[in-house]
């Protein structure tokens, strides 16, 4: 099959170029067309020779001279600027190539959430296009506080480019999800109910908290990760009403899915709006951070009750099971803050925790 090429000449014919024809067959004079419009000679001559636009006045004018509507001048006029503009800008973006492939194109196209680029200057305009952004400077303005969030963080060593690229999915996504503004309110009743369903499998569920977080004003994203990103979540404001959270399943457990959930609400909840939070690792801001972490742990699990179920110090995994039913929340929950805390190690019982994978 061969390619779908589309073809883009190097030239761009002139207003002026087709009034010149015209004159031609009805051998009229410039000057006569002058006098017919009442215009300058000097105005029909810079028209002519493009050093001039028509405007709406001389193009009623022409209309009235030659005949042809005043809309085929004015459309001739604007199709010759804007092809004249593309040429520029096609220049100017070839510039900024090096930009570009800093980007996870590759992994971008091959999702299906870039055309594949026909050239350097395309590249740079995809990626504009997806980020919906109009120039480079626009894309600093919209994403270069995440970078510089992420950046400073001392998780991994990650690619901000591509984190960007990350939390643009999660921004796209969010546009296709039916938002109620903010209710604060509304989305603790949210959490209340998430909380629950922790104990069922995250799949099952997942199509339940969506919506219900979308009607508190809050759009829930899962995104898979892009290379060198080594993100968990992302909380962050995209208007005054109106929040992201923004989660991959970088673990691949469904107790780590969770956790990053609530974390990110408490971000929501507690902290800033200006402030963009990427991952849970401290970065620019440790204390908030862990105050999120202690608004997760213990929204999932009550501080008092798990304080009690520790001193008993008996970690089977029927114990385990019979003091998630209790608490409402599932096992792998409870499996999860052990480990972390250090009750039981990293391999243990791990048969409590759901497993999840893309697809």
């Amino acid at each position: 099959m061969a390619p779908n090429l589309v073809y883009t000449p190097d030239y761009v014919v002139s207003p002026g170029s087709v009034l010149e024809e015209y004159l031609a067959e009805l051998g009229m004079s410039k000057v006569e067309l002058a006098e017919r419009c009442g215009r300058p000679q000097k105005t029909i001559s810079e028209i002519l020779h493009a050093k001039a636009a028509i405007t709406p006045e001389t193009a009623l004018q022409l209309e009235r001279v030659l005949g042809r509507p005043a809309s085929f001048w004015l459309s001739l006029e604007a199709t010759y600027r804007l092809a004249l503009a593309e040429r520029e800008e096609r220049a100017s973006l070839a510039d900024h190539v090096g930009w570009a492939k800093t980007f996870p194109v590759k992994q971008l196209v091959a999702a299906g959430h870039l055309e594949e680029p026909s050239g350097d200057s395309d590249l740079v305009a995809k990626l504009l296009r997806f980020f919906g952004v109009g120039t480079i400077a626009g894309y600093e303005a919209r994403f270069g506080a995440m970078q510089v969030a992420y950046r400073r963080s001392p998780s991994f060593k990650a690619a901000p480019e591509a984190v960007s690229a990350w939390a643009r999915l999660g921004e796209r996504e969010a546009a296709a999800l039916k938002c109620r503004p903010f209710d604060e309110a509304k989305f603790r009743k949210v959490l209340a109910q998430a909380r629950a369903l922790t104990a069922s499998s995250l799949p099952e569920v997942w199509p339940k908290l969506v919506p219900l977080a979308a009607a508190a004003g809050v759009a829930v994203a899962l995104v898979p990760e892009l290379p060198k990103t080594h993100l968990s979540g992302i909380a962050r404001w995209l208007s005054k009403d109106r929040a992201l959270i923004q989660l991959s399943l970088r673990y691949k457990t469904a107790d780590h899915l969770w956790f990053s959930f609530f974390h990110e609400a408490g971000h929501l909840l507690l902290h800033p709006k200006k402030t963009v939070f990427v991952d849970e690792k401290g970065g620019d801001h440790p204390e908030l951070e862990a105050e999120a972490n202690k608004f997760a742990s213990d929204l999932l699990i009550a501080p008092r009750d798990y304080a009690t179920f520790v001193r008993a110090k008996d970690f089977s995994e029927s114990n385990i099971r019979s003091f998630a039913a209790a608490e409402g929340i599932g096992a792998g929950i409870v499996v999860g803050r052990l480990q972390h805390d250090g009750h039981v190690g990293y391999a243990m019982c791990n048969g409590l925790k759901e497993r999840l994978g893309w697809g």
